[in-house]
């Protein structure tokens, strides 16, 4: 079981790069947002890979983050999902941002990825909102887009996130939290605190 690959970037496709590993090339299956991030043929290159085997061949999917990978492995979860229609809703939404959809049951964002129509659109965000909440990665990355926008790393982020954290020790749900603090952010604004921020969604988890 392959796991992960470093090695030199040799070429590339629509949906694929070849990795030289010690004269060894391995033929890596990507999301086109994993595939903008790569560097140029002939520069090194490490990816976090999952490992399909099946009887008639070994298929390797190649992800510049854990938490596409988490994300990879979840969509897999829901019946009708595949490898190739979890990559191709990981090419159409970050896992931030596919995070923030389930949570916020937006399922027309979901329905940008190609293959993606009302009625999956609809069971992947009954499926997957419990563990939407549960990816660490994913859940530090929607913390960020709740307070100040995608990969905002700032105090914004931090006041979010320890919100989310306090109505997770107060016994709530971790999807439920994110919820209750995603409405607090958009009714308060990016500038709220953590205590304001804690008060208006114990007021979200009231109602």
């Amino acid at each position: 079981m392959i796991g992960k690959l470093s090695g030199m970037l040799d070429s590339g496709g629509e949906d694929w790069v070849l990795i030289d590993v010690g004269g060894v090339g391995y033929v890596v299956s990507c999301s086109t947002r994993t595939l903008r991030a790569l560097p140029r043929p002939g520069e090194p290159v490490r990816l976090l890979i999952e490992t399909h085997m099946r009887e008639d061949r070994i298929q390797l999917f190649g992800f510049a983050e854990k938490a596409e990978q988490q994300w990879f492995q979840a969509l897999q979860t829901v019946q009708g999902v595949g490898a190739r229609l979890a990559l191709a809703i990981l090419s159409a939404l970050s896992p931030g941002e596919l995070s923030q959809a389930i949570l916020f049951e937006d399922k027309t964002s979901l329905t940008r990825a190609a293959g993606v129509g009302a009625k999956l659109a609809a069971r992947l965000v009954t499926e997957l909102k419990d563990r939407a909440g549960s990816l660490p990665q994913a859940a530090a990355m929607t913390a960020a887009g709740l307070a100040g926008g995608a990969g905002d790393r700032g105090s914004e982020a931090g006041e979010a996130a320890d919100a989310i954290s306090a109505l997770v020790n107060l016994g709530y749900r971790r999807a439920e939290a994110f919820a209750a603090v995603a409405a607090a952010a958009r009714d308060l604004g990016p500038q709220a605190r953590v205590t304001e921020l804690i008060r208006s969604g114990l007021k979200e988890l009231g109602r």
